[in-house]
């Protein structure tokens, strides 16, 4: 499996920001949560809600990833990587409807470990960053890569959408 260099960064990034936060929220968990890091219902709970929004995580990446995969590949390139800017579908609704499943992911994994200071403070500011990093690398790569059909692209569909039809494509059941 032939990988591009930035895919590879982006995996290690989210490599340290899971297990490094992972492992930092368990510290401060221990030192400032330790009654509520403790309790088995807390757990409980957190872990019951932690998988339910991982499988809408993972649903909105296989719907996006499957669409991408049909859609916006012209030929061989390497695993990851499109060379046609899609903007129908899901991607007619919102420019980054991945990113936006993916945000997630961090606060799933944060609610799966049962850790209140990756919940309340650590998920939060991994997916802060996450729309930060979406804003200024991928929507300038995207703008290198695609030109004005990008740039034009951007002017007509906003960055992520909130409406009902869009979050139901998305999230939905059935793939794109």
């Amino acid at each position: 499996m032939k990988l591009y260099h930035g895919n590879i960064l982006r995996m290690l990034m989210w490599l340290l920001m899971l297990v490094g936060g992972a492992v930092l929220s368990i510290y401060f968990d221990l030192r400032y949560f330790g009654d509520l890091f403790r309790s088995i219902l807390f757990h409980i709970i957190t872990f019951i809600l932690g998988f339910l929004l991982l499988r809408l995580v993972m649903r909105a990446s296989r719907n996006t990833g499957r669409y991408l995969a049909k859609k916006g590949r012209k030929g061989e390139l390497p695993r990851l990587q499109t060379n046609k800017l899609v903007t129908d579908g899901i991607y007619g609704c919102m420019r980054h409807p991945m990113h936006l499943g993916l945000l997630f992911f961090p606060w799933a994994v944060a609610l799966l470990l049962g850790s209140p200071f990756f919940i309340l403070i650590l998920a939060p500011l991994e997916m802060l960053l996450m729309v930060l990093l979406i804003k200024l690398v991928e929507e300038k790569e995207a703008g290198r890569k695609f030109g004005q059909t990008y740039h034009q692209y951007k002017q007509n569909v906003p960055f992520f959408s909130f409406k009902k039809d869009c979050l139901k494509l998305l999230f939905g059941k059935e793939t794109l």
